[in-house]
C-alpha cells in the first residue's frame, strides 16, 4: 500500500469527495432545491463522510481513525436510505437514484476495505502531527 502522507491520499476520501460534489450536483435544481429538509440532509450525509474520514486521520492514531472511519461508513449507508427518499417521491430519475446510490456503496466499500487493513495489518499511516518517538 502506498503510504499515506495526508488524507486527500485515502482513496476512500477521493470517492467520498466525488459523491459530495454529486449530491450537490442533483440537490440544486427543481423540488429538490425546494426541499430543505430532504436537500440538506442529503447534503449533510454526503459531507459528513468526507469529513470524518479527515477528522479521523487527523487524530493521530489507528483506533480514532478507525472509529471515524465507522461514522464515515455509516453516512454512506444514510445517504442511500435518502436516495430511495429522493426516488420514491420523483425528485431524482431511477437512472440518478442507481448512479448515485452505487456511488455511495463503492465508497462505503473503499472505507469498509481501509478498516480491514487497519486492523490486519496494525499499519500506522503517516499524520499531519505524527507523535515524537521515545528513545
Amino acid at each position: 500500500m502506498t503510504m499515506i502522507e495526508r488524507f486527500e491520499d485515502i482513496e476512500a476520501w477521493q470517492k467520498a469527495r466525488e459523491l459530495s460534489k454529486a449530491i450537490y450536483m442533483v440537490t440544486c435544481d427543481g423540488a429538490f432545491a425546494r426541499d430543505f429538509g430532504l436537500r440538506d440532509q442529503i447534503r449533510r450525509a454526503g459531507v459528513s463522510v468526507m469529513s470524518n474520514i479527515a477528522e479521523g486521520f487527523d487524530r493521530g492514531g489507528n483506533r480514532e481513525l478507525i472509529q471515524f472511519l465507522y461514522f464515515a461508513k455509516g453516512s454512506a449507508a444514510e445517504l442511500q436510505t435518502q436516495l430511495y427518499i429522493a426516488l420514491d417521491i420523483g425528485y431524482i430519475s431511477q437512472d440518478q437514484f442507481q448512479q448515485l446510490y452505487d456511488l455511495a456503496g463503492t465508497t462505503g466499500r473503499l472505507i469498509g476495505g481501509f478498516i480491514r487493513y487497519l486492523k490486519t495489518c496494525n499499519a500506522k499511516p503517516a499524520t499531519r502531527n505524527p507523535q515524537p518517538k521515545s528513545k
